[in-house]
């Protein structure tokens, strides 16, 4: 998905892709929405993806789209095959500067064992922050170095720190969880905008638009109404030979208030949430529990952090359709009439 955001830009503008995270996740917006700010001169072109489509999303950038001299920055997200290595290669050679600024660990350990090869203009990697707040701080150095100011900027200071107090589950800003809910409401899918657009039009107060309120109340309803179907479908397994017990549910979006709430009540646990509405599970754990749940979800695919992560095993919605047909089955038989009794 992407837009050109700036079209009013002369032709003669330099083109800036952004290529994050989202548009559901407001750390990956914050990020591209700290870009865009700090590049009020460029022509924007944002571009959002969930982890199954990034290199896709990633190898249709090509240079008649980015030419020479234009940037292109990836926030919050990374790449997982050779041959987009080789494309970001190939568009380097071509004269695009590639900024990359992540904090998953799982794409720490790719680059940490020499899997990713890009020549970057710019690279962060960092688990110390979120990515908003890697983007961010990284520019603002930019600025300070070059004496320069940019009051647009300078104003979503409190929308990134929000972003990262959110992102890295610590919520002590006051609303950092509810513009996340907030956000992922308005982007509704990956063919939406406008989380992005609100934040790309944010005051320093974070003040919510009439847009912004409206998807708060609707996800504050749909919150209660996704605890309520985790509750009706929670299911505990203990796992032999480990500390941990295993807590599976499905939800309607938001596994991470649910992971969240159900996390301190237990110990030592970890949870797998599928939601119907990413069509992804979610992993999350007991504040307690130090299982690397990254690890478990790159098992399957997918990403994350040690503490969250999510996946989406291939084999899943095959799984849920053999279960429903064998529980079907078992009533079928005593509801169909033998030919006998029909005569």
């Amino acid at each position: 998905m992407k837009k050109d955001t700036l079209p009013s830009q002369p032709p003669s503008a330099p083109i800036v892709h952004i290529v994050s995270h989202g548009p559901y996740c407001l750390d990956g917006v914050a990020a591209a929405v700290a870009v865009a700010r700090y590049r009020a001169d460029a022509r924007i072109v944002p571009h959002f993806s969930g982890n199954e489509h990034i290199d896709e999303m990633l190898c249709s950038i090509g240079p008649d789209a980015a030419p020479a001299g234009s940037e292109l920055w990836i926030t919050d997200i990374s790449w997982t095959t050779k041959e987009t290595d080789a494309h970001l290669r190939n568009l380097a050679a071509h004269g695009v500067k590639i900024f990359w600024f992540d904090h998953h660990r799982t794409a720490l350990k790719r680059y940490a064992a020499g899997i990713i090869s890009v020549p970057f203009t710019a690279r962060v990697v960092s688990e110390e922050f979120s990515a908003a707040r890697l983007v961010y701080e990284y520019l603002q150095e930019q600025l300070r170095s070059e004496q320069r100011t940019n009051a647009r900027f300078d104003d979503f200071h409190k929308a990134v720190a929000m972003a990262d107090d959110n992102d890295r589950w610590i919520h002590a800003i006051t609303g950092s969880r509810e513009l996340a809910w907030t956000i992922r409401t308005l982007s509704g899918s990956e063919k939406s905008l406008a989380g992005y657009d609100e934040l790309l039009a944010i005051d320093a107060d974070v003040t919510y638009t009439p847009a912004m309120q409206a998807a708060y109340e609707k996800t504050a309803q749909e919150i209660r109404d996704t605890f309520a179907l985790a509750e009706k479908s929670r299911a505990t397994l203990p796992l032999p030979g480990t500390p941990y017990t295993l807590v599976a549910a499905v939800c309607d979006g938001h596994p991470s208030e649910i992971g969240d709430a159900w996390g301190k009540q237990t110990t030592q646990t970890i949870f797998a949430l599928y939601d119907f509405t990413s069509e992804g599970v979610s992993l999350r754990r007991s504040p307690d529990c130090q299982f690397d749940l990254s690890q478990l979800a790159q098992f399957f695919g997918g990403g994350g952090h040690a503490a969250a992560a999510g996946c989406r095993p291939t084999s899943l919605h095959q799984l849920f359709a053999q279960e429903l047909a064998r529980l079907l089955a078992t009533a079928i038989p005593t509801l169909t009439e033998s030919p006998s009794a029909k005569s």
